[in-house]
């Protein structure tokens, strides 16, 4: 990136601007953009929150639904021995379009990465967007190169970050603009989705959907971290997870511009003491357990939504917020396990309900081999009884046995034998 963007190789994002002066100046220049995502955001997110009981459920195809982010140039042969244990089949691949040499690279991880289904994520820098002809000429490069091996290209990221390189909507309007009209021109197959808003800050993703661009989306990408809220049941201004997905899956159904498809490409937790890798402050840190415990609820609700189509946490390999340590060699954390086990038990089911009463969750789905599943989790203690038709595992994978069962933030998996196994 050229300066003053500068890129922070320990938590894999920009640093932020040094340059407030710099800032002050490129969001004046961007006024009337800034004005416009107000004034629409006034209009389509009360509509939205009006129409969000109406809106259309999805068949979630279950197995891809459970998507990994992984690091094609740090450790790529243990990534793809690590991805072929887990047996996850979708995989979201960030491409510096600032580093094109990297590109052969890519190429042959992507190619030894056998029937996966891929997500490329290009991610910007700020001369690429003042400069949309080399932003062209880069993408044709990308999309020549790797035509056959990306299942969707996810066209920039986090535009709501200034340190990002965007100082406005109608800036990440023409950038993605210029993707689709080379998509149309001479690669028709290529999908591409928009339009990567980072938080719970939809009045960005409002300007994003509705405005009067030519050009449409083949699905929305968002990246839905919750971690500043806690536990992602927590509140923030009145929306819980499942909240904040069906507004957002609400607002992409009544858009003229995409297809009816939600993809969160980024999510997770970061880890507590493992500055200055993780990304943000100590404040939003939590323990290895409760990452693990926070990571399947919020696969969960997501799931349960049926509102996303694919769900992408970020990511296999990171010292600050991934499944596996770096720093000392590879360390699977304990997240390693649940993730692998929630895969494993849910790569095929088919979701049934979601049951939430004072904080009690109960959800339910029917695997492949027609055995009922319930995962149960409160937010307060409790305590039910082993039933003789139960068999209980905790959340990874491991066998419960006691006769009582003690429900608290680390979901419990109880699988429900039928009564003809009884007899």
């Amino acid at each position: 990136m050229q300066k003053p963007f500068e890129w922070d190789s320990f938590s894999d994002q920009p640093l932020q601007l040094r340059d407030r002066n710099f800032k002050k100046t490129m969001r004046k220049a961007q006024l009337f953009s800034l004005i416009k995502t107000l004034f629409t955001a006034l209009v389509v997110l009360p509509i939205s929150l009006f129409m969000m009981p109406f809106v259309r459920r999805k068949d979630i195809d279950s197995s891809h639904f459970f998507a990994l982010g992984v690091d094609h140039e740090r450790y790529p042969h243990e990534t793809l021995q690590m991805v072929q244990e887990l047996g996850v089949s979708t995989l979201v691949v960030r491409h510096k379009i600032w580093e094109m040499e990297s590109l052969a690279e890519l190429k042959s991880f992507l190619l030894a990465c056998e029937n996966k289904k891929i997500i490329l994520k290009i991610l910007q820098d700020r001369e690429n967007i003042e400069n949309l002809e080399l932003f062209k000429s880069n993408l044709r490069r990308i999309f020549t190169e790797l035509q056959g091996l990306v299942h969707i290209y996810e066209i920039g990221s986090t535009i709501n970050r200034a340190k990002w390189g965007f100082f406005s909507v109608d800036e990440y309007n023409r950038f993605f603009q210029t993707a689709y009209e080379l998509r149309n021109a001479e690669f028709s197959h290529a999908k591409l989705i928009g339009s990567g808003v980072i938080d719970f800050e939809y009045h960005f993703s409002a300007h994003t959907l509705f405005n009067l661009f030519q050009y449409r989306y083949d699905g929305v990408s968002s990246l839905l971290y919750v971690d500043r809220r806690g536990a992602p049941e927590n509140i923030q201004m009145g929306f819980n997870l499942s909240d904040k997905i069906a507004l957002l899956s609400t607002m992409v159904w009544l858009s003229p511009k995409s297809r009816h498809r939600l993809y969160i490409t980024e999510t997770n937790w970061p880890i507590s003491n493992t500055a200055p890798y993780a990304p943000t402050s100590e404040y939003e840190c939590v323990s290895e357990e409760r990452y693990a415990d926070y990571m399947l609820r919020y696969y969960l609700l997501a799931f349960a939504s049926q509102q996303v189509n694919v769900c992408s946490w970020h990511q296999l390999i990171a010292p600050g917020y991934g499944l596996v340590d770096s720093r000392e060699g590879l360390r699977k954390r304990e997240a390693f396990s649940t993730y692998k086990y929630m895969l494993q038990t849910l790569k095929n089911a088919q979701f049934l309900r979601m049951d939430i009463k004072r904080g009690y969750h109960i959800f339910q789905a029917l695997l492949a081999n027609d055995t009922l599943l319930q995962i149960h989790w409160s937010l307060k203690p409790a305590t039910i009884r082993n039933e003789s038709d139960y068999e209980v595992f905790d959340k990874n994978g491991n066998p419960i046995q006691a006769k009582e069962l003690h429900i608290g933030d680390s979901p419990l998996y109880i699988y429900i034998k039928s009564k003809h196994e009884h007899s």
